[in-house]
């Protein structure tokens, strides 16, 4: 089975996926400003007086669902689009593998 061809098998998916990813900077940026949430691990380690290590070792392109040099909003979409090509291919290429 080609990509294509896997693609057109799952039409209805990916269309899901991309409609959450784009729908996403709703409640992953717009409305948890609003809310003034925060991630339950970052005040945990608030409250054992752990400093943050991201602001001194990057160890991702996308720290915190951004990308340099979009808005907010947009690369939380884009980081959401990455991550979910990137787990669609593994399960491809794994999918592939095991045949």
């Amino acid at each position: 089975m080609g990509v294509m061809r896997a693609i057109k098998g799952h039409r209805k998916a990916l269309t899901v996926i991309i409609v959450l990813a784009l729908a996403s900077p709703i409640f992953g940026v717009y409305l948890s400003e609003l809310v003034g949430y925060h991630e339950p691990l970052d005040l945990a380690a608030g409250l054992l007086g752990l400093e943050e290590l991201t602001e001194k070792i990057t160890w991702t392109p996308l720290a915190d669902y951004t990308v340099p040099g979009l808005p907010d909003w947009l690369g939380y979409a884009v980081s959401g689009l990455l991550g979910a090509a990137v787990v669609l291919a593994l399960g491809y290429l794994f999918l592939k593998l095991l045949k």
